[in-house]
């Protein structure tokens, strides 16, 4: 069995989906089910004898049983706050969850792990799922992100997840926890929480709403599908060496104005307006984001060398079957919104 947390967030239940349908492996979703958790992604795996689910907070203290009781192979910790919005209006989630959530499952994963035999010691796996957005913000000329970038956090969200990613790397060097850290760009695709910067824009579409774009739409990011980053990361649990980290991207730069007038053109494809007219007549400027970071780039060399990976889906598909998804799971999109309003 491998342990999931936030299995039912975005990322978490695209992974549980993949990871049920390349292995014979058990899985346990520990997930706190918070506004951004809904097990209504993974409800076609409601009847795999390959799936549980168990409703707990990854700071209880109910953790350390689990690990007890099922044994795991591997920890996959995806359980995290990550709406940099939210953490710049109520920071002390991002807290409570990353830093300390995260320090709660190594305690938990260190004494269990010294407990193994030795041969069950050198399989076992702490694999910690972070962002891009701990190294900071690059310029238009900055070389990309790579491993050994500096840290530089610019919102209460990548300054949360830089602590728990020094946390997990203090372990190893201190512990020999055996983990390892992958840090992934910005991701799209089925299931993601309607808040993010790409189903608002479908759904502004739909709804006849302003579409709004942060400052003037030139900041750029790195977009990655998820089920790409869910293979990668499949590739790094079986492959990956110790004590590394690994940037995972999507090797698709766009500034967020190219990302809108984007999916406008699909949507007037796969969706015409009730006028015929472009869905980019909805586009609407609006206040930056304070702390703005103003460009992401990932370089994924090393995980391309060591590990053979490179994504496969290109933006064009990749947003064209992220468009349909959300076309066709609309009553998804209305449940899990009203949820978050109760």
């Amino acid at each position: 069995m491998i342990f999931v947390t936030g299995g039912a967030g975005f990322i978490g239940s695209n992974f549980i989906h993949y990871w049920l349908k390349n292995s014979d492996q058990q899985v346990l979703n520990i997930d706190k089910l918070t506004y951004a958790g809904n097990l209504s992604n993974l409800q076609s795996l409601a009847s795999n004898p390959q799936y549980s689910f168990l409703q707990l907070d990854i700071n209880s203290e109910k953790i350390s049983e689990l690990f007890e009781k099922h044994k795991p192979a591997a920890i996959v910790h995806f359980a995290a706050e990550s709406h940099v919005d939210r953490s710049i209006s109520g920071p002390t989630d991002f807290i409570q969850t990353n830093i300390v959530g995260t320090f709660n499952l190594l305690e938990a994963s260190r004494k269990y792990w010294n407990s193994l035999a030795e041969n069950k010691k050198s399989k076992f796996r702490f694999l910690h799922i972070s962002t891009d957005e701990v190294f900071g913000s690059l310029t238009k000329t900055d070389i990309a992100f790579h491993e050994n970038s500096a840290f530089a956090p610019n919102s209460p969200y990548s300054a949360s997840k830089a602590a728990s990613d020094h946390l997990v790397r203090a372990y190893f060097h201190t512990y020999n926890l055996p983990v390892v850290t992958p840090h992934c760009s910005n991701n799209y695709g089925p299931f993601q929480f309607p808040e993010k910067f790409i189903p608002v824009i479908i759904q502004s579409c739909l709804s006849g709403r302003s579409i709004p774009i942060y400052g003037d739409g030139s900041n750029v990011r790195d977009w990655l599908f998820v089920e790409d980053h869910c293979n990668a990361l499949n590739e790094v649990l079986k492959k990956g060496h110790v004590g590394e980290t690994y940037n995972i991207g999507g090797q698709c730069e766009k500034s967020n104005l190219d990302v809108v007038d984007h999916i406008c053109r699909q949507m007037d494809e796969l969706r015409p307006r009730y006028d015929k007219k472009s869905y980019s007549l909805q586009k609407s400027f609006v206040t930056d984001r304070r702390g703005h970071d103003w460009r992401y780039a990932i370089n994924i060399g090393k995980i391309s060398k060591d590990l053979g990976w490179r994504p496969q889906k290109d933006f064009n598909s990749g947003i064209k079957s992220t468009i349909a998804w959300y076309l066709e799971n609309q009553t998804w999109v209305k449940n899990v919104t009203k949820k978050e309003a109760t």
